[in-house]
């Protein structure tokens, strides 16, 4: 029994290389086993079957020779696939051909399709044909094909060149199907038809790919192409393929809503593309190639070319560079239309940039990571670098030329470019942003930023800054011309920010700028004169502006000249204004504090502004010829520093102006340093002792402040005049910490002799009270409180001669007896004149405490003898002269402040400010204050010019006995030295008590010489033991 061989049309498979269409899969089976059917797997579209059965269908041919068998092909062309009609019925219903998987669905369908006929064959002869049999007589295959008629029925041609049996089959309905449980039939093919060989029908396909892709580009180019809109990026509906990848379904679509390009579906275009470049390199190579000429020629075309020269022709006329703005516009907008159409361009040749222009593909050749050995990447590019450099090319092209001796296209936007950054500048209201932004960002596009754009707007930037500064230098003074540069550098900046101007370009714009406006106009902006009338004018945001300006250029430091050279100008201004001696410290302070603030808020807090500041300082206080104007021979800034102190230590922070006061920056750095809270009266006061410390430093003649302090600081102990006992004490603590222990010794002795004296009352009470009524003051009411002072330590005051009341006298004869009794050798000065009372003082309306000096009360306690004389209790000066014994200016000014004050308990007869001695004075009963204890200060004396001078010589005096001790000790030490060497080590020791000159040494060496000490042997000087 001969085998039976089955085959399954649906098996048809493509052959890669020579697209023949070859049966598969042949089984050898008996009818009793299934036939197995593999799913179809085909690339081309040629072959359609509409109704999608016959692809499902499983036909079994059986071979019946095996001389047929052997004569058959294994592989047939797709193109020897031919429809034909069936001999008893020619208008048979025709099947499309089966599409591959990929494009079943998405093919559009476009004349007649190809049909496969299955008829009836006449001979049944069982051995010698192929015949169709089945092993399952129950199953029913899918109908092949729909009929017009039930009784009609369908051919299949499978092998031209063999004879081929038809196996038929109907329903009982009329419907043909493959019958394969009736046994075998023959397969007929009919009609064979002569197809093309390989290579034309392969050639003929490529051609019809590139006669699409050139259809394709002309509709892109011409406008009507997919997304070619003007200037914006195509909006594709429906499917398309992306850059990135294979054909794939859109956001805007299904696969049914394909877009089309010139005719063509863009996936029908994508895949021509695929197969050109998957037939081999140099077919990859050439598509590149013909698709670079297709852009050029475009771009390259007069109606291109013609219609952006159209826009503006001209560029040799008056308007200012205008017309290139004009084009400018024009070639922006061409721009944008062309970036819309190249990327159409690119969706449609994505496989060609992905596969063959990669760095690292088959079309370019790399070296290392897709570059050369020189680091530039060779072969070609991707096709959107292709595009711009196309454009690129026609806008510097000869043809872009508008005459033989005019620019190109791409050099006249360059220059618009620059048109329109200067219409910035000068506020043109011709300047458009949003053009200048895009050019800018075009031109860095096209690769020409660098060459091209950035060397040209750098030079005219240059020159336009270059008469900028020449105009201003001679028209604006420094503070307008620092505010114009700080202004011009700014807009400059921020134009490169927001452009979209490189930093490169950025930087080197600055650069050049900082050098023609600030260093090449160095001396107007250093000149003494102006920065001086601006640092008068404590005008902080200039000089910060000045500061800022300089640095740019590195030269900062030079402006350190002008800083100290006006701060010794000023300081020495002050220090030598006789006429305002009292607020000489006070304005020192407040030009410091200026100067402080500058230097914080202005430069920076620079370390060499600092410097500057104190090396200027330390100058104008210890000129000589500065303080020679007081004619004292002493430091006058020191006398001054310890009156101020005084001031703050009496009055605290009220006696300061607002201006010396700490800000919140000083409050805040100094809560961050730890030293003081902010906003505290304390911490302040303890700064504003600071600042006047750091005046203290500069000087060298340190005695005189010692001896001013000294006298100060003994009033305000004796007198009770110290805003704050803990200041004090701080106050001392600096000034030992500074100085030494050997500066503060005499001023602690003051504090402990105030600590002593509380124990000495103490004590003389106890004695008072053990000698009961047999003291004369047993019955007094007087309550007496005395300060034993050490001479050595307190400064010495003048005695000044007064009348004691009785009981005031015995208290201080009773207090003589017992310190004498105490203390034997020792003699007690009473000082009347730096006495304070208490007095009970009852008024009309009212008892009062009035807390006066000891002249005061001793005036005031008069009147109570007055009044037991007189009912009107009336005493004239003279009575009152002859009664307390005192001198006229201390009676004056006593009698000054009791009756011509703020506080008046007595009655002027008559009324006025002076006192005079035909004045009569009197009780003012009707007095009052709200204040139970009322404090009458006493007019404070200012001090005389004589006693200012006797203080001066005093000092100076001291200072020439320093100066001797200090030779004796040097020379006790050396034995013998020269005198250049004596000088300069007595100088070294003495520098900080007190300046001493070479000629005042001298004199000093020659008084010791007198007395023996020393002697000259030579030219040395030597110690006599």
């Amino acid at each position: 029994m001969p085998s039976n061989s089955t085959a399954n049309p649906s098996e048809l498979s493509r052959d890669n290389n020579n697209n023949n269409i070859t049966t598969s899969h042949l089984q050898q089976h008996t009818p009793s086993s299934p036939p197995q059917a593999t799913p179809t797997k085909r690339r081309f579209d040629d072959l359609n079957l509409k109704d999608k059965s016959a692809q499902q269908s499983h036909l079994h041919a059986a071979a019946s020779s095996s001389t047929n068998t052997a004569a058959a092909p294994n592989k047939r062309s797709r193109s020897e696939l031919f429809a034909a009609s069936s001999a008893a019925h020619p208008t048979t219903a025709t099947t499309p051909p089966a599409m591959s998987a990929k494009l079943k669905g998405k093919r559009p369908a476009s004349g007649p399709p190809e049909v496969i006929d299955l008829t009836q064959g006449s001979n049944n002869s069982a051995g010698s044909s192929p015949v169709a049999t089945s092993s399952h007589s129950h199953i029913r295959g899918p109908p092949l094909s729909s009929s017009h008629n039930m009784g009609r029925t369908s051919t299949a041609p499978l092998n031209p060149k063999g004879g081929g049996g038809m196996a038929t089959g109907k329903t009982p309905g009329g419907t043909n199907y493959l019958q394969t449980h009736i046994g075998a039939r023959r397969l007929v093919v009919k009609n064979l038809r002569p197809v093309a060989t390989q290579t034309q029908t392969e050639e003929a396909h490529y051609a019809r790919i590139r006669g699409d892709l050139d259809t394709a580009l002309k509709a892109i180019f011409s406008g009507h192409g997919a997304g070619a809109g003007a200037g914006a990026a195509p909006a594709l509906g429906g499917y398309s393929p992306s850059p990135g990848g294979p054909g794939g379904q859109s956001r805007g679509g299904t696969a049914g809503n394909n877009t089309t390009t010139g005719g063509q579906p863009m996936e029908k275009l994508y895949r021509g593309v695929e197969d050109i470049c998957r037939r081999g390199k140099k077919e990859s190579g050439e598509l590149y190639e013909w698709l670079k000429d297709r852009c050029k020629g475009w771009l390259n075309s007069d109606e291109v070319l013609k219609s952006l020269l159209a826009a503006a022709p001209s560029i040799a006329s008056d308007m200012g560079g205008e017309e290139d703005v004009i084009l400018l516009r024009a070639v922006l907008a061409a721009w944008k239309r062309w970036i819309a159409q190249l990327l159409v361009i690119r969706w449609i040749f994505s496989y060609l940039d992905r596969s063959y222009l990669l760095p690292g593909g088959s079309g370019t050749t790399v070296e290392g990571k897709g570059k050369s050995a020189s680091g530039k990447r060779e072969g070609p590019t991707s096709v959107n670098d292709m595009g711009i450099s196309a454009f690129r090319s026609a806008m510097y092209s000869s043809r872009s030329r508008n005459g033989a001796n005019m620019l190109t296209i791409g050099a006249r936007v360059v220059n618009a470019v620059c048109v329109l950054v200067m219409f910035d500048r000068l506020d043109d209201s011709r300047f458009d942003s949003q053009l200048l932004r895009e050019s800018v960002a075009m031109l860095r596009l096209w690769g020409v930023y660098g060459k091209e754009l950035e060397l040209k707007f750098i030079n005219e930037s240059r020159e336009y800054v270059r008469r900028f500064a020449e105009e201003r230098s001679e028209s604006c003074g420094l503070k307008d011309y620092i505010v114009t540069c700080e202004r011009l550098l700014n807009k400059e900046s921020e134009r490169c920010d927001v452009y979209n101007f490189d930093s490169t370009t950025k930087r080197q714009l600055k650069d050049d700028a900082h050098d023609i406006l600030i260093f090449n106009y160095a001396e107007k902006l250093l000149d003494s004169g102006s920065v001086a009338t601006l640092l008068d004018a404590n005008d902080l945001d200039s000089i910060k502006a000045l500061y800022e300006l300089l640095k740019l250029s590195g030269i900062q430091k030079r402006l350190k000249g002008p800083w100290e050279q006006y701060i010794r100008k000023a300081g020495a201004a002050i220090v030598s204004d006789t006429a305002r001696g009292d607020e000489m410290i006070i304005r020192i302070l407040q030009l410091r504090r200026a100067l402080d603030v500058m230097i914080r808020d202005a430069f920076g807090r620079d370390e060499d502004f600092t410097y500057g500041l104190r090396d200027a300082f330390g100058f104008f206080i210890n000129d000589k010829s500065v303080s020679s104007s007081w004619n004292t021979g002493t430091s006058k800034v020191g006398e001054m520093i310890a009156k101020h102190i005084d001031m703050l230590l009496r009055g605290g922070l009220k006696t300061l102006p607002k201006a010396l006061l700490s800000d919140v920056k000083d409050r805040q750095d100094a809560e961050r340093s730890g030293i003081a809270s902010t906003a505290d009266e304390d911490a302040e006061l303890d700064r504003q002792l600071d600042h006047s410390l750091e005046l203290f430093r500069f000087i060298q003649g340190k005695d005189i402040f010692e001896a001013f302090y000294k006298k100060d600081l003994a009033r305000r102990l004796l007198m009770g005049r110290s805003a704050s006992r803990d200041a004090e004490r701080n106050m001392l603590a600096k000034l030992k910490n500074e100085c030494g222990s050997s500066f503060t010794h005499n001023l602690e002795i003051m504090f402990k002799d105030q600590e002593l004296a509380k124990d000495e009352i103490a004590s003389y009470k106890t004695w008072l009270a053990g000698r009961g009524e047999d003291s004369p003051v047993a019955n007094s009411e007087l309550d007496l409180s005395v300060n034993v002072l050490s001479a050595a330590a307190w400064p010495t005051y003048p005695d000044v001669r007064v009348l004691l009341p009785q009981n005031v006298l015995d208290h201080i004869t009773t207090f003589d007896t017992y310190y004498k009794s105490k203390h034997t050798g020792r003699r007690l000065t009473w000082k009347h004149n730096l006495a304070h009372c208490v007095v009970k003082a009852r008024f009309d309306r009212g008892p009062k405490e009035l807390l006066v000096s000891a002249f005061q009360a001793i005036v005031l306690v008069l009147f109570n003898e007055a009044e037991e004389k007189s009912p009107d209790g009336i005493l004239s000066y003279e009575q009152l002269a002859s009664a307390t014994g005192m001198p006229d200016p201390e009676l004056q000014r006593t009698l000054q402040s009791l009756a011509c004050g703020k506080t008046r308990v007595l009655n002027k007869h008559p009324k006025g400010r002076d006192v005079n001695k035909t004045d009569t004075f009197s009780i003012n009963k009707s007095f009052t204050d709200p204040k139970f204890r009322v404090k009458i200060n006493q007019i404070q004396l200012k001090e005389t010019k004589e006693e200012n001078k006797e203080t001066h010589e005093r000092v100076a005096q001291d200072r020439q006995f320093e100066t001797q001790a200090a030779i004796v000790r040097i020379m006790k030490s050396r034995k013998k030295m020269a005198h250049a060497q004596l000088v300069a080590e007595v100088i070294n020791q003495t520098k900080q008590r007190g300046a001493v000159d070479a000629a005042d040494i001298k004199a000093n060496i020659e008084k010791l010489i007198e007395k023996d000490y020393i002697e000259r042997e030579g030219g040395n000087y030597v110690y006599l033991a």
